[in-house]
């Protein structure tokens, strides 16, 4: 959200800001691009500029952060904005459930596992929102995040409303992965793309929230500066990332044992990409190129990489995290041996 002061949540976001309210033909935007970049926050801030009630500000110019309907906004009691998330969400992103509206039959108390779906009673709350006048006579907002969230019901339900937008309502919907939407939804929305920041905007940015090194756990999420913030605030070090390769070759499953186990073979693809890219002549992705060896063969890099994809399947319910975490580090180093020596 836009602050008093007018800054943004994230810097880099003034730019591709500026091209999507300059551009904008459409009552619907749909947000895309890799995540950890900012899409929530990209969206939230659209939703904020069309309610904002600054006279004086320019047509691509963001929400000013201080008229009554900002601070409305910014206190998450806008009468004319409705968020869509799903409730594992909700906590993460900063939006109670008492605060983040619809879906209040999901956000009561229970102990059921929070959805990662946002559910039709949801799309329906929201339509039912979207069919009122709005309270300050700007417009009415409806922001889903992420997009791809949207089970296949709720999807059908919301296409109508898409298609016929009541009065002055406007959607902005958010997705890093916009192939998975129904063509359908894709079709109604205008694509407003945001891409990986500059290398210096993130480095600064991650220096700023007290990250050690940066640049190493910024080349380790793939240029995704919020990725590598999270990583940073879970315990994820630096130099930890940057001996992963040396501790593989040597077996030592140690290495990521204080780690949640997707992030860890997440870590461990990802290691393997690289081993795959430098055995090809390339430069590694994730790790600095000195801390990954260049292989011979790739054959047995690959399946090594096929036993880590059909356990990422599973990694959020492991039988035996540890006993996993350890058949996966020796099955890859043996890889590692097989590479370097067996044709």
């Amino acid at each position: 959200m836009v602050r008093e002061d007018g800054q943004l949540p994230l810097p880099w976001l003034a730019t591709p800001l500026r091209a999507a309210l300059a551009s904008a033909r459409s009552h619907a935007l749909l947000v895309q691009g890799p995540g950890g970049v900012g899409q929530f926050e990209l969206a939230v801030v659209l939703a904020q500029t069309w309610l904002c009630e600054d006279a004086t500000r320019a047509p691509d110019a963001w929400a000013c952060g201080r008229c009554v309907s900002c601070r409305l906004f910014n206190s998450h009691g806008h009468p004319d904005f409705r968020l869509l998330i799903p409730d594992a969400l909700r906590e993460p992103l900063g939006w109670a459930p008492d605060e983040a509206e619809g879906a209040a039959s999901e956000t009561k108390a229970s102990k059921a596992k929070p959805s990662r779906e946002i559910k039709v009673d949801a799309v329906r709350a929201a339509i039912s929102f979207a069919q009122q006048t709005s309270s300050r006579g700007r417009a009415k907002v409806v922001l889903v995040y992420p997009a791809e969230a949207v089970n296949l019901i709720a999807s059908n339900a919301l296409l109508k409303t898409l298609e016929e937008p009541a009065g002055q309502l406007r959607f902005v919907l958010a997705s890093a992965a916009p192939d998975a939407l129904l063509p359908t939804i894709r079709s109604r929305c205008q694509p407003v793309p945001l891409p990986l920041p500059l290398e210096a905007e993130c480095l600064d940015w991650l220096q700023a929230q007290g990250v050690e090194q940066p640049e190493i756990l910024l080349r380790g999420a793939g240029g995704r500066p919020q990725e590598a913030l999270n990583w940073a605030r879970d315990g994820v070090q630096a130099k930890t990332w940057a001996a992963l390769p040396e501790r593989l070759a040597r077996g030592d499953a140690t290495a990521l044992t204080d780690w949640p186990v997707p992030r860890a073979i997440d870590a461990l693809q990802r290691l393997c990409h690289d081993l795959l890219r430098r055995q090809c002549g390339a430069e590694a992705s994730y790790f600095p190129d000195s801390a990954v060896p260049k292989l011979k063969y790739a054959a047995p890099l690959h399946a090594w990489g096929q036993v880590l994809k059909q356990a990422a399947r599973q990694a959020d319910h492991p039988l035996n995290a540890g006993l996993l975490m350890e058949s996966l580090f020796l099955q890859g180093k043996a890889a590692i041996t097989q590479a370097s020596s067996k044709a």
